[in-house]
């Protein structure tokens, strides 16, 4: 999956279509510096200011994670008419974002949040912005502002939410309603409690908080994704997806799925929910399923909170972290049985169905990888028992193995149908069946179902033998008798 992950994101940039933001834009500006001495007029810490950052944030920050990993973005927001109305523009504009859609308001001011901090310590924030509800002449503006935007035909619309007063109740109903009308997939960072002004929009991306909120419960819920999928059919949304900090994203469509956290080190997580609804939408322009687009946007959002600060991804950076986490992905495939059992109950829990299969893979051939994938496609995880050298050899003779056994778990470890590989020295894997109650038991069809080790154990706890079709003229045998000859 990664493969093809990092195969897509290399390509974004080349399409012709572009994604339209709408939301509320702000300036998240940071004054970083040393703390050495309280003030002698307050108790409060003096901070020698250093350095000073201003950055695109909310829906700005969307957009330009969106053209950051290549994808043309077009962007309306509203800001007032001040100076960090023109300094907000001019980051917008320097990021390649078409601003056309922007609005001025003589009625508040640009939102603008100011931390300051010492070193990775956040101490302080300044925030300027109005309470003011958005006038009716404003949401005409809007309105029409946006309605020409459509008429250009983006090919997904982001609603980002920050419950500063752009997206207002009917506002989203008629943005939904003429994207639904065009067939413009709507996706929707939300806020609020009331969640009915996103109906029938294709999906929403809450953190884990939010949802809670909008599902009348806690965070410590434990049947808070139960809620979260009953308010996806309240709300007749394609999909819901949960952004759960540390513990990973989920995403319910017809089922749920789990996807663990991927940040190695986490300094700021402002600004991840940004990323992820942006990769999320990049990832579908170009073809990816839902899942698939946000196993990509888990890995972004992974990047972006290991840097201080409100920071969009880039593709060079997404493409990075991709392929060291393909490489990471593939070597955390060669298990114990401990580490492997924790991968079972997670996977049962996401109600997944596992195949077991085993052998020498001695050589790894066409023959080998032709038969992986079709086992593979009898569920949705594989789980490969690899005989270890010694078994080899009382298997094969003492020429065997050609290649040691934790050379040919990394190959393994490497396919793309694989999703874990275990060492076994017993003469049969029966003891690591009984261990891992797989739900189907894969073997070649050179074999007849009761001669299949173990076959008798799954069918007992409801599972089923597999007998796959071998490629003709494969095997590693012959392939040793030809380097021979």
């Amino acid at each position: 999956m990664q493969h093809q992950l990092l195969d897509t994101t290399k390509h974004f940039g080349n399409l012709e279509q572009h994604v339209l933001v709408i939301g509320d834009v702000m300036l998240d500006r940071y004054l970083i510096g040393d703390v050495s001495r309280i003030s002698p007029e307050a108790p409060v810490p003096v901070v020698l200011l250093k350095t000073q950052h201003d950055r695109a944030g909310g829906a700005a920050n969307v957009a330009a994670n969106l053209a950051l990993l290549g994808i043309k973005t077009h962007i309306v927001g509203c800001v007032g008419d001040d100076g960090e109305a023109t300094i907000l523009i001019d980051l917008i504009a320097k990021t390649g974002i078409d601003h056309q859609g922007m609005m001025h308001s003589q009625q508040r001011p640009t939102i603008a949040k100011t931390r300051i901090l010492s070193g990775h310590q956040q101490m302080m924030r300044l925030d300027q912005e109005s309470n003011a509800s958005f006038t009716a002449a404003e949401n005409t503006q809007l309105l029409e502002i946006i309605r020409q935007q459509l008429a250009l035909k983006p090919a997904i619309v982001i609603l980002s939410d920050y419950a500063k007063g752009l997206l207002g109740h009917d506002v989203c109903r008629q943005v939904i309603s003429q994207c639904n009308a065009l067939r413009i997939p709507v996706l929707v960072d939300p806020k609020g409690h009331d969640y009915s002004k996103y109906s029938h929009a294709t999906a929403l991306t809450p953190n884990k908080k939010e949802a809670a909120e909008a599902c009348a419960t806690t965070i410590h819920d434990p049947d808070l994704i139960d809620k979260a999928a009953a308010l996806k059919d309240q709300l007749d949304l394609q999909f819901f997806v949960v952004t759960r900090g540390d513990e990973g994203i989920s995403l319910i469509d017809r089922h749920v799925h789990l996807l663990p956290a991927t940040a190695k080190q986490v300094f700021d997580v402002s600004g991840a929910g940004d990323t992820v609804i942006a990769t999320l939408a990049a990832g579908l322009m170009h073809g990816l399923s839902p899942l698939e687009s946000l196993q990509l946007a888990n890995v972004a959002a992974g990047v972006v909170v290991g840097k201080v600060g409100t920071v969009p991804i880039t593709r060079d950076d997404l493409i990075e972290a991709l392929t060291s986490e393909q490489s990471s992905e593939q070597a955390h495939k060669v298990c114990d049985l401990p580490q492997l059992q924790q991968k079972v109950a997670a996977w049962r829990k996401n109600k997944q169905r596992i195949v077991f299969t085993n052998g020498c893979f001695d050589l790894l051939h066409a023959g080998h990888v032709t038969y992986l994938e079709a086992a593979r496609k009898r569920g949705d995880r594989l789980i490969l028992g690899l005989n270890t050298d010694r078994s080899v050899s009382a298997l094969k003779g003492p020429t065997r193995p050609v290649v040691n056994e934790n050379d040919r778990a990394r190959v393994i470890a490497a396919l793309e149908s694989v999703d874990a590989v275990i060492l076994f020295d017993e003469d049969t894997p029966l003891n690591l069946i009984n261990a891992l109650k797989p739900d189907v038991i894969a073997k070649g069809s050179d074999y007849t179902a009761d001669q299949v080790v173990g076959g008798r154990e799954v069918e007992s706890w409801g599972g089923e033998i597999a007998l796959i079709d071998l490629v003709a003229g494969r095997s590693t045998s012959n392939i040793i008798k030809k380097m021979n000859g």
